[in-house]
């Protein structure tokens, strides 16, 4: 009950900081995008610090983040793991469901990152805009993520992997980094409980260009489930 009660009071802070966050670091941003950087990388440190004694959860970064022109296909469990993936790079921008720039704050900002809005409900479509937005933005040199799952998945739960990725990653030509995680045993997709423990996000071996569409997907998946895995049993264990 007391895990409880932290977990509803942490939440609330950290939606009160958004948009306290967002709206101090706003004539920065709108100016600069470094400014809006600075405040999205702001909010998710605040939001880990605060994390560690509110709740007992310690987030933790493994493996080597890259720092040039890559694709990154993420596993995804909760909001956590968006904020440790995106504090870990250098200049990341995010492939997303086109609804979130209609977010007040979240949308403004994504908009300044150069984040790639689709809508999933046109997935032939949303290829299509999804590629021309990406090479639009080509100038921006950063990491472009993707969600190879298209949405958050609980830990242990089996969903495919969609064709966008493999698209994505033959059209562009450059090395994809599969990254891995466990933020789904401590910080779940439902529910106001939030665990004490080790929350990882694990940047992995990347995959190099020129693989066909489904040798590319195999391996991949394998790679972030397999690694999900093993991340979520030293999680629960860690928990036991």
């Amino acid at each position: 009950m007391l895990q409880y009660l932290r977990s509803v009071l942490f939440i609330v802070q950290m939606y009160v900081a958004m948009p306290l966050f967002g709206l101090a670091f706003a004539p920065w941003a709108m100016f600069s995008r470094m400014g809006a950087y600075a405040a999205c990388k702001g909010y998710s440190r605040y939001v880990f610090w605060t994390a560690r004694w509110m709740v007992g959860m310690r987030c933790e970064v493994r493996g080597t983040p890259p720092e040039g022109e890559v694709l990154i296909a993420a596993k995804h469990q909760s909001f956590l793991d968006i904020m440790m993936i995106f504090t870990a790079l250098p200049a990341a921008k995010f492939i997303m469901k086109k609804e979130i720039l209609m977010t007040p704050i979240i949308g403004q900002y994504a908009r300044r990152l150069n984040c790639v809005a689709v809508d999933r409900g046109k997935r032939g479509a949303a290829i299509t805009k999804m590629l021309a937005d990406v090479q639009a933005g080509r100038s921006e040199p950063g990491q472009l993520i993707i969600y190879p799952q298209g949405t958050r998945v609980a830990p242990g739960v089996k969903v495919p992997y969609k064709i966008g990725t493999a698209v994505l990653y033959e059209q562009m030509g450059q090395p994809c980094v599969p990254v891995a995680t466990n933020v789904g045993v401590l910080w779940p997709k439902r529910g106001l409980l939030r665990k004490p423990g080790v929350a990882v996000v694990e940047f992995l071996p990347a995959i190099a260009p020129g693989l066909p569409r489904e040798a590319f997907l195999a391996e991949l998946e394998r790679a972030v489930e397999e690694n999900s895995d093993a991340l979520r049993a030293e999680a629960e264990a860690g928990r036991g």
